[in-house]
């Protein structure tokens, strides 16, 4: 296998690949996948030739004979930039080229390990390696255009009877190299903690929204936009009318992680976190000197992540009243630090 680039530029000498050995390592995904749409939503071969431009962002999306990646094949993606997320969270080199297993991959991605699933495992790696993206936005503050393949190449191993040909056996491992675009975004912690519930939702637009939900509310408590826009971000390529009989659909159904969808006049959706709603007891709010603290507490730690998944305890305790908020929530997190 040849060497691959190590965190900081340089050949690795001391292994050519990462391993992702990471037990329930938290979901990311990167920054600017979540704002763009880069993948497909439909279900079947997508071969369209995929133009977008918002703001100052131009991004072409061109598939393969294989069809454009899907939101599902995203999948992958999230599992790698989860496990080395996590490495580099505990102060662990990584390298661009990362060796997973394919069961603890599906499993990961809430999906059956059965021989169909290992198929379609196989089929997502081809549509990722196939599309190929042309784009000037940013990751990990460089400016460029740049073309590149979601992934650089990748490799199945297998043992157990086959025909010599690749079929056959039981799926071992995956060796993948994600391209430098996405590495670098790994690199500059350009990325987002996901729901892992978000691998429960089974509707490619369900997905996609949710994505554009986690983005744009940040720490806000609520994010508004209009249909139009959440049309063109969505990359969905239903007509306006359909797309907004699907968010009404939504709407009643109220699948999404995290957040509540309402429509209000003037064609505009709102999304409001959940633990955000107004109750009889605000929730609490922390200072920026909270968050510098939690984050030399725990270095390299999601501290929006922290912050939620403290506010989740501050509700099952019955939203009691904090004299000093900032206290109870690094306390809270000096009490995780020795929890197993």
């Amino acid at each position: 296998m040849p060497a691959t680039r190590g965190a900081h530029g340089d050949l690795g000498n001391q292994g050519d690949f990462f391993l992702c050995d990471v037990f329930d390592a938290l979901p990311k995904s990167d920054l600017a996948s979540m704002e763009h749409p880069l993948f497909s939503l439909s279900t079947r071969p997508d071969r369209r030739i995929l133009s977008y431009s918002h703001n100052d962002v131009d991004i072409q999306v061109v598939p393969s004979v294989k069809g454009l990646a899907t939101i599902f094949d995203k999948d992958i993606l999230i599992y790698c930039i989860s496990q080395l997320m996590a490495a580099i969270n505990r102060g662990r080199a990584t390298r661009r080229t990362v060796t997973l297993t394919a069961h603890d991959l599906l499993r990961a991605t809430n999906r059956e390990t059965s021989g169909d699933a290992y198929r379609r495992l196989k089929e997502a790696f081809e549509r990722l390696a196939g599309t190929r993206i042309t784009t000037n936005m940013q990751t990990g503050g460089v400016d460029a255009t740049t073309g590149f393949g979601l992934i650089e190449s990748w490799q199945i191993l297998r043992t157990g009877p086959g025909t010599g040909n690749g079929r056959g056996g039981r799926m071992l491992s995956v060796t993948v190299t994600l391209s430098e675009w996405l590495y670098r975004a790994v690199l500059s912690k350009s990325v987002l903690t996901l729901n892992r519930d978000y691998f429960s939702l089974r509707k490619p637009l369900e997905r996609r929204v949710y994505e554009l939900a986690r983005k744009h509310c940040g720490r806000q408590d609520s994010w508004r936009v209009s249909v139009e826009t959440l049309l063109k971000k969505s990359g969905s390529a239903s007509p306006r009318r359909v797309f907004r009989k699907m968010i009404r659909d939504m709407i009643k159904a109220q699948t999404l992680p995290d957040y509540d969808m309402q429509e209000e006049t003037g064609d505009i959706i709102r999304f409001d976190l959940k633990d955000a709603l107004i109750e009889a007891m605000p929730p609490p709010r922390l200072s920026e000197a909270a968050h510098m603290q939690a984050r030399d507490l725990m270095p390299g730690a999601d501290v929006y992540a922290l912050e939620a998944a403290w506010r989740a305890h501050w509700v099952a305790l019955g939203r009691v009243r904090l004299r000093n908020p900032d206290a109870a929530f690094i306390g809270w997190v000096r009490r995780s630090q020795n929890r197993p």
